[in-house]
């Protein structure tokens, strides 16, 4: 066994010295992919050493982990029993990624943008859907998230911004086609810094040598919620319910909303303007009954026994809107989680 191991070290040890010039000091736009860049060659390194690739990614997480039809069941399975209320996301969500996992001849990327207030889920479909992809989900390697406020701050750095994101976005995929990256806070990032992106989300077979087909792009956003809103109270004062509502209702509507929003990442953007936005997937604003799966949900998960009363005091202490009507959650169920522990004893 000693033998075995020192013969491993001693291998490794050679894979690794051409890297040893990448380990100097170097004035780096942004070192984080470098390191990305040193791990993925020394992976590359010893599963030259390794026979069984299958066995190596047991061990060790591997880009394209999961066969993708068993992505798009993991899918399908998760937003059915988690997602509330939300019956365009399903679907949508469900037939584009499921499509875009079963192509094997893609044309370009898939770009997928979630609108909707704060606390419909857009954040938590995009972390079901790196779940699906990746076991670790928004842990996995492959899995990239930026917030506009905290990687995007400052307006007078946008050019820097742009050079960076480029060079992340291409090193990671050069290491993993299938990359997934999330934009949340697209209403407040800066005018004209995503359209640094554009090159990769367009219909090239290669840029530099690099595919970006297999990629997977994913924009979070509040902006266009007014929009959505106003769609959803028609169908309600119609007498109509939320599940008559079709894409075809608002997605037209929505994308030329969020193009000439100001206040939007997207104003005025050619990733709009090219048509290299797939979906623009609306999230509805969440009802009283929403909000009461969500209570349930929540105290199920964390394994105690549900108590009505406590459940329905919670979903009547949140706020709604508008105010005559009182339709609408104002905070969806965000705020869930921390009623609980109130009247919880956790």
């Amino acid at each position: 066994m000693k033998l075995r191991r020192g013969a491993l070290r001693a291998a490794l040890g050679l894979a690794l010295l051409p890297l040893l010039p990448l380990l100097r000091p170097a004035s780096a736009v942004e070192p984080i992919s470098l390191g990305l860049a040193i791990a993925g060659a020394a992976a590359s390194a010893l599963t030259g050493f390794i026979s069984y690739p299958r066995l190596y990614c047991y061990f060790k997480e591997c880009c394209l982990q999961r066969h993708d039809h068993r992505a798009a069941a993991a899918l399908q399975e998760d937003l059915d029993r988690k997602l509330f209320g939300q019956h365009l996301v399903n679907k949508v969500v469900v037939k584009a990624v499921r499509g875009f996992l079963n192509n094997t001849n893609t044309k370009k990327p898939l770009a997928l943008s979630l609108h909707g207030w704060t606390g419909t889920g857009k954040n938590f479909v995009s972390k079901i859907i790196a779940e699906s992809i990746y076991k670790r989900g928004l842990q996995s390697k492959y899995v990239h998230q930026f917030v506009a406020t905290l990687h995007f701050p400052h307006a007078h750095s946008i050019n820097l911004y742009k050079d960076q994101l480029q060079s992340w976005i291409r090193g990671n995929v050069s290491i993993c086609p299938r990359s997934l990256f999330i934009f949340d806070e697209m209403d407040k990032m800066h005018a004209g810094l995503i359209d640094s992106i554009k090159p990769f989300l367009d219909y090239y077979e290669l840029l530099d040598g690099v595919s970006y087909r297999q990629a997977i792009f994913i924009f979070l956003s509040n902006a266009g919620a007014e929009k959505i809103t106003e769609v959803a109270l028609d169908f309600w004062r119609n007498g109509r319910t939320r599940e008559d509502i079709q894409l075809t209702d608002m997605q037209n509507a929505l994308s030329v909303s969020v193009f000439n929003n100001k206040n939007s990442g997207f104003w005025h953007s050619t990733l709009i303007d090219r048509n290299l936005i797939d979906y623009f997937v609306p999230f509805l604003p969440l009802e009283y009954k929403h909000v009461k799966m969500c209570v349930r949900v929540e105290i199920e998960s964390r394994g105690y026994t549900v108590d009505e009363d406590i459940l329905t005091r919670i979903a009547d202490e949140m706020t709604y809107f508008p105010r005559e009507e009182r339709i609408y959650s104002d905070k969806g169920c965000k705020t869930v989680d921390a009623k609980l522990d109130y009247y919880y004893d956790f």
